[in-house]
């Protein structure tokens, strides 16, 4: 068992309307401490490559703790347990103050990136079993260390916010790690709405991977848009990115990439578009193309996912996907496809 030791200080700048920053789940009571938390089982069939899997497994198996203090603090933990996930290992630990209102907020301590649509959606809240290919290798680390303001406004228009915005200052090494250069990551987004069923959003993030300050840079950038009227849902992204002086490699849910030295710039992009409707039989068909390329300067690398889902809601607690993804890469001429069932029970 891996033990957890963090030391999270709070610091003074502005203040919040929502408890838990970037916290995959919210607490189920205003007074004293929520046991929150969601399992995951799963059985996967997958063609990888040639390479066939037939497996029962976990997913994600999470259980934390999170609360308010008297009068202007809240506290957010999670573990993830999941051996899938290489767990147990700390997930999530912050500490989030509110002072001055709703304009703006304070986290401290080890949460997830404010960058994209996709990735600041909880994982107990995917419409599809995975995350896109291109947020698992551009928006990676998902998590790191740091220090996050955020905030949002209706300017008195209406109640829901018409404005939201994240800011945040991390190490940029990922989970659980301190930094290995006196620099830190910034990553930045913002959201405007300008009707209650639309959001578009914003999103930028640059830092250094090396110890070398000159010789290496990370820039991500994207732009999202979510519409939800009349049962249907459509949501699109767009992530870019450059590494320059190494090549990120992997990442994801759990996962912080893989780090190779390059000699050079290499230019990533991809993109995501789904579409789902609510039928009234608590049934949604969801549909979702992708497409990624790690290297838009050398020709054969495009990878692109079609991904036909169904998901069932028994209450509102628990639910269950089915997945059949087909992989069209162009670089891998063997049978590629991934069929994905899994039963989600939330407390």
């Amino acid at each position: 068992m891996k033990k957890f030791l963090f030391l999270i200080l709070s610091i003074v700048l502005l203040a919040p309307a929502a408890i838990n920053a970037q916290g995959c789940m919210e607490a189920t009571s205003d007074e004293g401490v929520s046991v929150v938390g969601y399992v995951q089982p799963q059985w996967t069939y997958d063609e990888a490559n040639g390479d066939y899997t037939n497996t029962y497994m976990f997913n994600r198996a999470r259980i934390g703790v999170t609360g308010s203090i008297p009068y202007d603090f809240s506290y957010y933990v999670m573990a993830e347990l999941s051996p899938t996930k290489k767990g147990p290992y700390l997930l999530d630990a912050f500490i989030t103050w509110s002072k001055l209102g709703p304009l703006a907020n304070v986290t401290v301590g080890q949460f997830k990136l404010p960058f994209g649509l996709e990735l600041s959606t909880p994982c107990q809240s995917l419409h599809t079993i995975n995350r896109s290919l291109v947020v698992s290798e551009l928006a990676s680390p998902f998590r790191d260390i740091g220090l996050m303001i955020w905030g949002g406004t209706g300017f008195g228009l209406r109640e829901s916010d018409i404005l939201k915005w994240k800011l945040s200052f991390t190490n940029g090494t990922g989970m659980n790690k301190i930094d290995n250069n006196k620099f830190k990551d910034i990553t930045a987004r913002i959201i405007v709405s300008p009707w209650d069923f639309m959001d578009i959003g914003g999103s930028y993030k640059y830092g250094k991977v090396l110890k070398d300050e000159d010789s290496d840079k990370l820039i991500r950038y994207g732009a999202d848009i979510s519409v939800e009227k009349w049962n249907f849902l459509v949501q699109a992204e767009y992530i870019g990115g450059i590494d320059d002086g190494f090549k990120l490699e992997g990442g994801g849910c759990g996962q912080d990439p893989t780090i190779v030295p390059f000699d050079g710039k290499i230019n990533k992009e991809g993109f995501f578009v789904m579409a789902l409707y609510n039928t009234p039989w608590e049934l949604q068909p969801v549909f979702k193309y992708e497409n990624y390329d790690p290297d838009t300067d050398v020709d054969n690398t495009m990878k692109n996912s079609y991904t036909v889902g169904l998901n069932y809601f028994f209450n509102d607690w628990t639910r269950l996907q089915v997945n059949y993804v087909i992989n069209d890469y162009i670089s891998i001429d063997l049978p590629n496809n991934l069929f994905m069932v899994q039963l989600q029970a939330k407390f």
